[in-house]
């Protein structure tokens, strides 16, 4: 099963082998895991079948197989009241362009049942709380991308939910934009205590702001952890030198060093700086001695010394079922780092 809870624990989503079959192409296949509170990504390619759980658990499609609760409520039969306790910002542009984003979220707030005062009120204070208090006034045409998705969180968090689904809210987003984008969805957790579930096909913005990522590959699940254990250490040391005019290929001068003394070293192909990056395993301190030893005798620098940690886009490339999801595109699981 799924479950996502909040902060005293309380169960808000339960799914049982929840399937979602259409005529050419099965988007979900008996999903089931097991989720704790916080922030919760969901990861998978585009078309991993995302989207199609959102809306099996907000009410708007029926699931072929299985069943699926949201805060004790039936989603086959109590969709209406689940969207009153429940926010969503959708992944597309859908915003009316000519009213204000004080105007629309109020709207949608007086949607989600406030009273007017009470939705005035809301809607100024979450407004602020996503950065678009200043501009609160304008036409949401004139918005950039950054803002109109700034609007779409605002409506998703205006009526105070117990959880708010968040479908691809980086999209579209510059580096700048997506970094405070993220740290807003962190705070809707840790200062408001609402649970988030967010889907993205960038696992490296999963790795930064979710406590527990579910990965979902052709609507299977292949995983289901914290970020911690998707992030643990390994025991690969990574190695990065600089040129000296005597070595001008410092990377190669260690290389040699390193294998002349029986060590087994690689480069770091498809890693950032690949071609300059050594990976090694280490043995113990005595490997740090012996790399660091080498360094000092051939006269490099030291760009750095670490030791690598998994990341989530393994969990595509080490599959048993391997040849499909290998062939996943580099965008859809890359990490960054």
């Amino acid at each position: 099963m799924v479950r996502v809870t909040t902060v005293d624990d309380v169960t808000v989503i339960v799914t049982e082998s929840l399937s979602k079959r259409f005529p050419r192409v099965t988007a979900l296949d008996r999903l089931s895991v097991d989720v704790g509170p916080g922030v919760t990504g969901l990861v998978g390619a585009n078309g991993a079948g995302k989207s199609t759980l959102i809306k099996i658990l907000l009410g708007l499609s029926p699931a072929t197989e299985g069943r699926a609760e949201v805060l004790g409520l039936d989603v086959a039969t109590k969709g209406a009241a689940i969207r009153e306790r429940v926010g969503y910002m959708p992944e597309h542009d859908c915003l009316p362009p000519d009213v204000s984003a004080t105007e629309f979220v109020v709207h949608m707030a007086r949607m989600s049942g406030l009273p007017p005062t009470a939705a005035r009120e809301r809607t100024a204070d979450t407004l602020r709380h996503v950065g678009l208090y200043e501009e609160r006034y304008r036409p949401i045409g004139g918005y950039s991308t950054g803002m109109k998705q700034r609007v779409k969180l605002a409506q998703a968090l205006v009526h105070d939910p117990q959880l708010v689904f968040l479908d691809e809210p980086t999209n579209g987003l510059d580096p700048v934009g997506r970094d405070e984008m993220l740290g807003l969805i962190r705070r809707i957790y840790t200062d408001f205590g609402i649970s988030v579930l967010v889907t993205s096909h960038l696992l490296g913005e999963l790795e930064r702001t979710c406590d527990h990522v579910v990965v979902v590959d052709g609507g299977k699940l292949l995983r289901s952890s914290s970020t911690t254990d998707f992030t643990q250490t390994t025991t690969t040391l990574a190695i990065e030198v600089t040129d000296t005019d005597e070595h001008p290929d410092g990377t190669r001068a260690v290389r040699d060093a390193l294998h002349a003394r029986g060590v087994t070293v690689q480069d770091g192909s498809g890693l950032p700086g690949a071609g300059h990056i050594l990976l090694l395993t280490a043995q113990g301190e005595e490997t740090y001695d012996l790399v660091r030893d080498v360094i000092a005798d051939l006269g490099l620098g030291l760009v750095r010394m670490e030791q690598r940690r998994h990341h989530i886009s393994e969990v595509f490339t080490n599959d048993s079922d391997g040849e499909e999801n290998n062939q996943q595109p580099k965008e859809a699981v890359g990490h960054g780092s």
